[in-house]
């Protein structure tokens, strides 16, 4: 018994193009969806710096344990807790940073 033979772009390809319906008629191209406008910011992911914390395991276990009681996220709670250490620190907050200028 023989391998089946390889497929090959070319061939993935024709085999997708469209073709005429039975009955005859012209196959109707659906025009490719328009892709939606980029958030002019980015997303939090493209504009943001990322940064990593190493916690003790029961630290780490507070942490998220206060997270699932507050039904809140544990970034939520690190970003609490830098604009703790902003206010007494006496710098500017998160939100007066993220102000537009």
């Amino acid at each position: 018994m023989s391998k089946p033979p390889k497929l090959s772009l070319a061939s993935i390809v024709a085999s997708a193009a469209p073709t005429p319906n039975r009955a005859g008629g012209e196959v109707i191209q659906l025009a490719p969806a328009k892709p939606q406008e980029p958030n002019p910011r980015g997303t939090l992911k493209e504009r943001a710096k990322q940064l990593s914390v190493y916690l003790e395991p029961p630290v780490y276990d507070q942490l998220r344990d206060i997270a699932y009681t507050e039904r809140t996220k544990i970034h939520q709670l690190m970003l609490e807790a830098l604009d703790l250490l902003f206010q007494k620190r006496g710098a500017l907050s998160i939100k007066q940073l993220n102000q537009p200028r």
